[in-house]
């Protein structure tokens, strides 16, 4: 009801639009047999040389009216029904698709991401409709897990620094402890730790709803290295890790130097947090076919196979408890994939074992690149 008033159904408006249809093409019909018939039956009977006043014209002329009526109003009764009753089966399969789609988007509006439509064979506009609004909903259901899922592993990342910082700074007001230079970075730890989680989060989530800004432009991989590799040269030398440049001829590739640093950036600091201090890391680089291979190899911890297909997901850990000490907020590797992807690539992990190392590949297309650049004015 909108306004006091019933509004009228799709089928409902269909039937009558067809039944008017019917009516008027009936009464044009006899309209011009009305206008045009007598004429043309006058007209023959003069070409016969009968006369119109005779009593043989009078019969022969209530012959054809008799005649024409009754086959016409029958036919036009009967082209009538079978109009009006195939336009009856059309308008209910055309209102039997229209309202499961309302109540598909309804459902779907109210949260049941697993409702779906069927197109009802009425054509391929309908199957467009109803495919659109499956597609929709299984959208939706993937958006609505996502967001579950961060939820509650944001929840469980947040809990251990918050634990660490409500837990001295109730010492600190019992005067269990005091807030002296220990206490103090111990708090500036767990406030950096949620800063660095915060940041994470939003990057991780631009960077799977590909909401980020991808500026490409020619580089080499050779820089792209050599930059990643003095960033991280501080903290491997605290470490006392190695990392070392597997030198090959540079080769040209369009990317997102900034992007890519932090792909390569994620990737060595993985590796220095899995890595003990004497090991190594070496970034390699190499063209397979049509392909730029970026390979960051290191000698520490190495992964189970049965961790490998999870490495990737956002907050997964092999090693909790190991991997909470070591600072990782579990999202870089998923950040790393996702800015791979934006530049049509891939990045996979392999490991022998644990205690055996893990190799971390970026896959580029460079055929993209070059395409890319015959593009250019």
């Amino acid at each position: 009801m909108t306004g006091g008033r019933r509004r009228m159904t799709v089928g409902t408006g269909l039937m009558l639009a067809m039944a008017v249809v019917v009516v008027a093409t009936a009464a044009c019909a006899l309209l011009i047999a009305w206008l045009m018939a007598p004429g043309i039956f006058h007209d023959h009977l003069h070409q016969a040389g009968i006369d119109q006043n005779s009593s043989e014209a009078m019969h022969v002329e209530r012959a054809f009216a008799d005649a024409v009526g009754l086959s016409w109003g029958l036919a036009a009764v009967v082209s009538a029904m079978l109009a009006l009753a195939l336009s009856w089966y059309l308008a209910r399969r055309v209102q039997r698709t229209v309202t499961a789609v309302a109540g598909s988007a309804a459902q779907i509006a109210d949260g049941h991401y697993d409702a779906r439509v069927h197109g009802g064979g009425m054509g391929r506009e309908f199957d467009d409709l109803a495919d659109a609004v499956n597609r929709l909903a299984a959208q939706l259901d993937a958006t609505e897990s996502t967001r579950r899922r961060m939820l509650s592993d944001l929840a469980h990342e947040m809990r251990t620094p918050l634990a660490t910082i409500d837990s001295y700074l109730e010492a600190i007001e019992d005067g269990v402890r005091r807030p002296d230079a220990e206490t103090m970075a111990i708090l500036h730890t767990g406030t950096e730790r949620l800063r660095r989680l915060a940041e994470d989060v939003a990057a991780v989530s631009q960077a799977q709803e590909h909401m980020l800004s991808v500026v490409p432009v020619w580089t080499t991989d050779a820089e792209l290295v050599r930059a990643a590799v003095a960033e991280v040269a501080g903290p491997y030398a605290s470490k006392g890790v190695a990392i070392g440049v597997d030198e090959a001829p540079p080769t040209s590739l369009r990317v997102d130097p900034a992007r890519m640093g932090q792909v390569l950036g994620n990737l060595l600091t993985n590796a220095l947090r899995h890595t003990l201090p004497g090991g190594s890391v070496t970034v390699s680089t190499r063209s397979v076919d049509q392909d730029l291979l970026i390979a960051v190899t290191d000698t520490g911890d190495g992964i189970e196979a049965d961790h490998l297909p999870h490495v990737f997901d956002r907050f997964y850990r092999a090693d909790t408890a190991r991997d909470r000490d070591r600072g990782g907020s579990g999202i870089g590797l998923t950040i790393a994939r996702a800015l791979v992807e934006e530049h049509g690539g891939t990045l996979s992990a392999r490991s022998d074992g644990p205690g055996r190392g893990a190799v971390f590949t970026v896959r580029l297309p460079l055929e993209r690149s070059r395409r890319a650049v015959t593009l250019e004015p």
